[in-house]
């Protein structure tokens, strides 16, 4: 499969996810929940898992095109509340997208390449993992 394939199929379950955001509760949610999804689809053309520039590039597109990073910059003000700009607009925003999607925790996390939920011992080993990374992220700080 192309990059091009899989970029459009990335932008269709994007699409698809967002037409059915009316059924979460929350409009946050539902960002969050697609944001989810674009860090489950972060792999190139071989399904290997996107690493550095690749990845952050491609996330900085899914986050935009689940309508995350609108949400976030509207969120990115500073003490007395006026808009932030530049650099610390940037950190804000990311640290924003990457606490929507964590928030979710890691069985909403648990999904296949294909953007569907895993089941059985393919779902407990993502969500085994997917924690042993937030427990070593946490002690890093």
């Amino acid at each position: 499969m192309t990059r091009t394939a899989s970029i459009s199929r990335i932008a269709l379950m994007t699409a698809a996810l967002l037409c059915a955001a009316p059924a979460f509760s929350a409009d946050s949610t539902s960002a969050a929940l697609a944001g989810a999804r674009c860090d489950a689809n972060a792999v190139d053309k071989n399904g290997k898992a996107l690493a550095g520039a690749a990845k952050d590039g491609f996330l900085k597109r899914c986050y935009r095109e689940a309508g995350l990073t609108a949400e976030c910059e509207a969120k990115a003000l500073s003490k007395d509340g006026k808009p932030l700009a530049g650099a610390a607009k940037d950190a804000s925003v990311g640290r924003c997208q990457r606490d929507a999607v964590q928030a979710l925790g890691c069985e909403a996390r648990a999904v296949s390449k294909d953007g569907k939920p895993l089941a059985g011992a393919a779902k407990d080993s993502s969500i085994r993992r997917c924690e042993d990374d937030a427990k070593a992220a946490a002690a890093a700080k």
